[in-house]
Parts: structure tokens; sequence; C-alpha cells
């Protein structure tokens, strides 16, 4: 695999500093969960920490990112790696921390069928798990040939129960118009991004060296980003929540004011199933409107409803709240209402115009069987730390990571300082719901200035649309 390509400096100039472990600490009460649930500080911090996952036995494994040297915003160069982490004690604290390869990681590392998944922006890999908490095993090619590309690279990954690996490809700009992040530039049609970006691709999970093109299926395409994806085992479907586009308001001044830049467009809670098309870069969802109106990038006035056949979300929620993680909790261990309901973590925005940015928190949809029972509602708040945050670089955390434990902990990862917390019930354990059958038949198939927009961070981990902007000159 080979080192990332220098996008990543992009990163420092947009919010993820690596504060160094043992920064002064906030005080015990920055983090609010519902009554019952009680956190403890599994590790301090470990740099960049980013997606998780958990063995059977309780081990953890975490995503710390690649990152190049950026002194002039306090970050130094540092190789990726995943952070394999024990309990022993089972006290809530990681008593041994050992990181190993691959310095190339970005976001990702899953645990499917006895084997941890992993990648970079262009390739997935995985490693055979063994007895020993660093696996001794070789790393295996999957699949790869994806693009190389200015932002939005992060390929994350779920799996489905028929043997099928998901894979997302994310948009290498912002609504694909003819000149990046420039007022009033109209939108390409159609949309050349999309034949191998803004889409999920489904791989065989047991292959190797699988190619996007000639082994890839497209799965579903119109998908802007897609940082928080899972598969729900007990609809049997892909979901995920999607990073919306950026700078109505920037772009397109005479159609969209400065509150509506802030509050449009939704980050989209979705249902996929094969060959869904969610609308980018063609259209957006208003959730102030409760409808999907049409970009302005292609004839859109702000007004206009969607010309094409695109699906609508289950939730649209807040606009750049930045959704980077969710997963189906099992039900173990905790209250009923929580069986089989999707947990959300939002990174927090960066797109509301010198106003309070909003996000920094993990929400919680009840639902049943893949449906939504009932209003989504936060669960973790008090990341982004005490008073008013108004540039993501404020926030004390920045929640990225989300992961179920074996006895139905939940784990929450940040990206600043790299904290990892443990959430645990702490009454009586509620009745745990039936595990999901399985299934044997296959799947089917911007800122108010540029130099605001440098140091703020455009999404999920790297984006364009601050350091391309600039005004559209007049003839």
């Amino acid at each position: 695999m080979l080192p990332m390509r220098s996008v990543r400096l992009l990163c420092a100039m947009l919010g993820l500093l690596v504060q160094p472990v043992g920064a002064q600490e906030p005080d015990a009460t920055v983090i609010s969960l519902p009554k019952g649930f009680q956190a403890t500080v599994f590790h301090p911090g470990l740099g960049p920490a980013r997606h998780m996952a958990v063995r059977d036995n309780g081990d953890l494994y975490v995503a710390r990112s690649f990152r190049l040297n950026a002194p002039q915003f306090g970050m130094q160069a540092a190789n990726g790696a995943i952070v394999a982490m024990r309990d022993n004690n089972g006290d809530g604290v990681a008593d041994v921390v050992e990181p190993f390869g691959p310095i190339d990681i970005t976001t990702e590392v899953r645990i499917h069928d006895g084997w941890l998944y992993y990648s970079s922006d262009v390739s997935v890999w995985r490693i055979p798990l063994d007895d020993q908490l660093v696996p001794t095993g070789p790393a295996q090619p999957i699949a790869g040939g994806f693009p190389m590309q200015r932002s939005h690279g992060t390929k994350t990954l779920a799996f489905d129960q028929a043997g099928n690996l998901y894979v997302n490809s994310g948009t290498p700009s912002n609504a694909c118009a003819e000149r990046r992040m420039t007022r009033a530039s109209p939108g390409i049609d159609p949309c050349p991004q999309l034949e191998r970006a803004g889409g999920v691709w489904r791989f065989d999970a047991d292959g190797e060296l699988q190619d996007q093109v000639r082994d890839g299926e497209r799965y579903i395409t119109g998908t802007r980003n897609i940082v928080a994806m899972a598969w729900n085992p007990w609809a049997d479907k892909l979901f995920f929540v999607m990073h919306g586009r950026d700078s109505l308001g920037l772009l397109w001044p005479d159609l969209y004011n400065r509150q509506a830049n802030a509050e449009l467009p939704a980050e989209e809670f979705h249902m996929a199933e094969a060959g869904d098309n969610f609308g980018w870069p063609y259209s957006y969802y208003d959730p102030i409107r409760g409808r999907r109106m049409q970009s302005p990038e292609y004839g859109g006035d702000g007004n206009t409803e969607a010309k094409g056949d695109y699906k609508e979300p289950l939730i649209g929620f807040p606009a750049h709240w930045a959704p980077n993680d969710l997963f189906f909790h099992s039900g173990k261990n905790v209250p009923a209402k929580y069986a089989q309901g999707a947990f959300i973590i939002f990174h927090g925005s960066w797109n509301r115009l010198g106003m309070e940015q909003g996000g920094f928190k993990v929400v919680f949809v009840p639902m049943r069987d893949g449906k939504v029972t009932g209003d989504w509602q936060i669960f973790a708040d008090g990341f982004k730390g005490p008073g008013l945050v108004k540039n993501p670089m404020q926030a004390t955390y920045r929640p990225t990571g989300l992961a179920e434990g074996p006895d139905g902990e939940i784990y929450i990862s940040e990206d600043r300082t790299g904290r990892i917390w443990q959430v645990r019930w702490s009454e009586s354990p509620a009745a745990t719901v039936a595990p999901p059958a399985k299934v044997s038949t296959p799947a089917t198939a911007m800122d108010e200035d540029v130099s605001e927009a440098a140091a703020a961070e455009m999404d999920d981990d790297t984006s364009d649309d601050g350091r391309s902007f600039r005004r559209r000159r007049k003839p």
C-alpha cells in the first residue's frame, strides 16, 4: 500500500489537529448521557482516532489516521496505524495498547467472519485474526483500483449476511460544478464523477485482488460521501447517513441567505437497495420543507422541487453535522428501547458562516425490523466543551467513531486527542432481543472567506471546498 497523497496536508488546515496526550483535561461532566448510563475513559488520547471494531473477547481495534507534517498548524507528521487495546481486569480502561501497521490507513477498520478489514483511500485489505492481540498473519488485498482524489477518499465498509462487502466511494467535489467552488458555476450534466464515485460498490468479501471497474458492482449511486454505513441484520438491508453538500449561500448568494446556508441541506439517513439513486449532485434534501429540491447548479432556485426519481430519506438530520459512524445495537445489557436502534455519531459542522457550529454528539434512532419507530434523540453530548463554538477547531472533542462490545457496551472515539470512551448501562440489565436470523441467499442486487474555510474541516476527512473557492469574475 502506498503512502497517502499530499491532500492530507489539507486535513491539518481543516481542524484535525492532534493534541498531545497529557494536555489539560476538561472536567468529568463534559460528556452527558441518559440516566442509567455511565462512561469511563478507555484511553485518554491515541492521536487521530477514527473508526473502531471490537472482537468477541472484548479486544478493541482503532484506526489511527495517517497525517502529514503541518507545523504552521501545530501538527506533526505521523504514520497511520491500527491500535489494538485490551482491558485485562474489566474496569473499562485499556491496560494493553499496541499499535501496528498499516501506515496509510485513514478511517476504516471492521471485523467480519474472523478477519480484520481496513482501508486506505484507494484499497481494502484484511488480516486473519488469531489468538494474539496483534494478529500475526499476512495482510491480503481484497479490493482496489479506486481513483486517487483530492477529497472524500475514505473507503468505509459494510458486510451483509451473504458474503458481500460494500465499499463507499465518495465524490471529489461539492456539486460537480464546471468550476470548482466558484460562485454561480453551473453543474456538469451528466456528472462524470458518478462513473467511479458518488456511490457504493459491492464485492466478494472473501475475494482477493478485486478491481473496482473489473470486479465491483455499483450497488447504489447519487451519494456525495458516506462515512456512516452499516448493514442492519434485522432488516437485511444496507443503511447509511450521507454527508450533504456545502456552501449554498456562499456559492449562490442571490438564492440563499446566510440562514439558509447554515440550515441547508439535510444530512440524510437512508435504507439502500440495489439500484437506488439518492440524487447527488442534481438535488439536495431540505429538512425544513421536508422536500427534495433541485440543486442550483442544475437549474434550481431554492423553491423548485427535484425533477428526478430519487429516494427520500428516513430522517433529514440538521445540516452540516457531519455523520461519521453508525451501528445498530444488539439490545444486550441495555433497556429494551435501544434494541435494534441506530446510534449515529456526528463529527460537527464547519459550514455555518460564523454562527455557532452544530453536531458534536451521538444520537439514537429507535427502530424495529429496519423501520423508524419514533423521534431521534440525543444520546451523548458535551463533546464540544463549554462556551460558544464558531469554528470546529474550538471544540474540545470531535466525535467520530462508534462500536458495540460483546456485553453491549458502547465505544465512542474522537479525533482531536484520540480519546476513547466506554459507555455501559449501570442499572439492572433488560432482557436482550433475539439475534437476527441468518440469511442464506445473496443480497439483491462556506465559510465567510477563504481564510476561514482553510481553518475548518470540510466533512469527514478532506475537502477542497475552502481551498478552491473563488469568486466568478464577470465578463
